[in-house]
């Protein structure tokens, strides 16, 4: 591998110095510490930094419909609770999905030029949005298909998340990919906290106004992109680690428990403003701050944010404790947060709704982390450390796992939207549906004790990596 450290008059082409027409890099080892060290860093913190704000918008346009559904009742829409949770499940299952599709498409595309292309597609939902929700006449079929078009931004998180991997060393990219996946996650929590501010200033609400002051923010991603990122021609899918994964049933059991952890952080983020305007409709809180008197705003962002903030801290405890303990553990505080909010219901207290809600997003964040921290230990474990050959295929397997986890986890964000509308429905009670969910966590303690930490299971992946 030859080093390239020439400005940009006299460097090869094809080098980071001096890409070829389209921004391609042909000259890039995250791996050769020397170039590393001269200009394979600085272009990898460059394309990281504008991927994150990729993904951000990406989530953000993601769950635009969780925060603007509670608020239709008072633009004139007359929607049934069922509909208002499909309006919120719709787009978590068509990003779910398109996290599939999206894992391949910076191999075939090129990262810079995908992440172009994926940020433009996001006008799409941003336009349809604002077009939609000022007419109370429009139909609900046009509505949920609306809605399903922000499922483009779920699935930024797949191309992204593979975008990095490609341009860190393997000693440095659980780091880059925890701080892109952070970025990524903290656009749900900002969402929910901006955008009642922007359609409620001024008099009379104006719903149209969170696609629209999306739209300027995509373009200047987009922009950016074309600009300064970079696509890397070393950047091959790798379909053999993927055909391995998918025929390795620890993948499909790491899956599961992701279902639980981000599954669950995604539905509950998404449902969380919709729940509250519900079940505590006579809560409100007003604020009077940046110029804009009297804007009720409800606390329900607080939930995404700690999630998201929670996330990478899961990882560090995991790296010390062991992630299936730190997932054991996760899962525990869940039942014990999910309980809490039946309590509440039945007492009708804001007050434990909110902090039991406020559990469960810190370890849902926390189970985001371990259950990542654990699949590199999973695919280790028994392989021989001195084949160099099987540590390679491990480590391939492992990659593999991790994407075909955040799809699968994603279709949480589905169910439990669902899971709450068929309990509203059936029951008149959310409470039915949380006992489900303290079950299905109970399954995940359980396997994961059996599968992971119990040393006589299928394969103990506890030590730390």
């Amino acid at each position: 591998m030859a080093t390239t450290t020439d400005s940009p008059a006299t460097a090869a082409v094809g080098t980071v110095a001096a890409p070829r027409p389209g921004r391609w890099i042909d000259d890039f080892d995250p791996e050769d510490s020397a170039q590393w060290e001269t200009t394979g860093r600085p272009a990898a913190r460059r394309n990281l930094a504008l991927s994150i704000v990729a993904e951000f918008l990406g989530f953000s346009v993601w769950q635009l419909w969780t925060i603007v559904t509670p608020s239709l009742g008072r633009a004139g829409f007359d929607l049934t609770a069922n509909q208002m949770f499909w309006l919120i499940a719709i787009p978590n299952l068509v990003g779910a999905t398109l996290r599939f599709p999206y894992t391949f498409a910076v191999p075939r595309f090129g990262g810079r030029n995908w992440t172009i292309v994926s940020a433009l597609l996001l006008l799409v939902p941003c336009a349809g949005l604002a077009w939609v929700v000022q007419n109370p006449d429009t139909p609900f079929w046009l509505m949920c298909l609306v809605a399903a078009t922000a499922g483009v931004g779920g699935g930024n998180f797949a191309s992204s998340m593979a975008n990095i991997s490609f341009f860190y060393p393997e000693r440095e990219k659980g780091a880059a990919l925890g701080l892109n996946a952070a970025g990524g996650n903290l656009g749900v929590a900002v969402v929910q906290l901006a955008v009642p501010l922007v359609v409620i200033s001024g008099a009379g609400i104006a719903l149209e106004r969170a696609g629209i002051v999306f739209i300027p923010l995509v373009v200047l991603s987009a922009v950016l992109a074309w600009k300064h990122m970079d696509n890397l021609s070393s950047a091959r899918a790798d379909l053999a680690g993927y055909a391995a994964a998918v025929k390795d049933r620890h993948t499909w059991i790491v899956s599961f428990l992701y279902i639980g952890t981000f599954g669950s952080f995604i539905g509950y983020a998404g449902v969380f403003p919709t729940l509250i305007g519900r079940q505590f409709p006579e809560i409100a809180f007003t604020w009077s701050f940046i110029g804009l008197p009297g804007v009720p705003l409800t606390l329900a962002f607080l939930g995404a944010l700690v999630g998201s903030l929670a996330r990478p801290y899961g990882g560090r405890v995991a790296d010390r404790l062991g992630g299936a303990r730190v997932s054991i553990a996760a899962y525990a505080v869940m039942v014990a947060g999910a309980l809490g909010v039946v309590a509440a219901l039945r007492s009708h207290s804001f007050a434990l709704f909110f902090g039991s809600f406020m559990v469960l997003f810190i370890a849902t964040g926390m189970g985001n982390g371990s259950v990542y921290r654990m699949i590199p230990a999973i695919f280790r474990a028994g392989v021989d450390t001195s084949d160099r050959l099987a540590l390679t295929m491990a480590k391939r397997e492992a990659a593999a796992c991790i994407g075909i986890a955040a799809g699968i986890g994603g279709y949480g964000g589905f169910l439990i939207p669902r899971g709450f509308a068929m309990s509203l429905t059936q029951f008149g009670s959310l409470a039915p549906a949380l006992l489900v969910f303290i079950g299905f966590y109970v399954v995940c303690i359980a396997v994961t004790w059996s599968c992971y930490l119990r040393r006589t299971g299928t394969r103990f992946a506890d030590a730390v990596v």
